[in-house]
């Protein structure tokens, strides 16, 4: 991130909450793109100098980061930036899919007939990017877009704004994500292969919740985020795909 871009992100907000805001987004986005390396003591100096935003905001926004798991406290004060071991990302992907796999429970016990339009239309969307056997970045982009909505609208059927929170906590740490692995696929040869599978389960839990099948919506749902597990192991033997993960260089690797 530039400090122009940082600057003007600041200009264009006002009050100690937006301020904050502007000051998470660009902390992350220097820890996720591996600016600040993991295990790394954080200069609130050195952050307000390379992106304009004073102290203040900053330092919030790190105990904001904390609560998110990218940053943790060291003893001698202030925040470093964590790693992650493999078993804390599968773990964190096994998180993700349990708590999805109750939305799509929910969403085939609660959601309105009315509302599938929407997930039906992205269902499609995604079958004509898969089946245009998707080779460029732009296409993997397409993807990675209409598979995060189709995700989201799984969560908004559910009608439960509680389990909504947990998601987003779930997936703030972004190889957790439901696509957080998508743009690795794009380098690897077997990608093609488990778009298919994915997109395969993406039809039968829409068809599931169409049906009001909740406990297949839910078992379809949690084996679908294992996928993002099957990338990782993947990804982990292709330091080229590791790179297009974000955040993947938190990911320690064993060596």
């Amino acid at each position: 991130m530039s400090q122009a871009t940082s600057v003007s992100l600041i200009e264009e907000t006002e009050g100690g909450q937006p301020r904050t805001v502007g000051a998470l987004l660009a902390i992350r986005e220097l820890i996720l793109e591996g600016v600040l390396a993991p295990g790394a003591r954080i200069s609130e100096l050195s952050v307000a100098a390379r992106t304009g935003i004073s102290r203040t905001p900053i330092r919030a926004a790190l105990q904001r980061l904390q609560d998110e798991g990218l940053v943790e406290t060291i003893p001698s004060g202030g925040f470093a930036v964590k790693s992650f071991s493999q078993q804390d990302v599968f773990d964190a992907i096994e998180i993700r899919g349990t708590l999805e796999g109750l939305a799509a429970r929910l969403a085939a016990e609660r959601g309105s007939a009315a509302r599938l339009g929407p997930l039906q239309a992205c269902l499609q969307e995604l079958d004509s990017l898969v089946e245009a056997s998707i080779e460029t970045e732009d296409g993997f982009s397409g993807y990675v877009t209409a598979n995060a909505r189709l995700h989201a609208l799984i969560v908004d059927l559910a009608e439960s704004p509680t389990l909504k929170r947990q998601i987003d906590r779930a997936v703030s740490l972004p190889f957790a994500s439901p696509s957080g692995f998508v743009m690795a696929q794009a380098i690897m040869p077997e990608s093609h292969r488990i778009l298919l599978v994915a997109q395969d389960q993406h039809r039968c839990v829409v068809e599931a919740i169409a049906n009001r099948e909740g406990g297949r919506a839910q078992a379809i749902m949690q084996e679908h985020a294992r996928l993002a597990g099957r990338n990782l192991r993947l990804a982990l033997g292709n330091r080229k795909a590791l790179e297009r993960v974000l955040g993947g260089a938190l990911i320690r690797t064993v060596k």
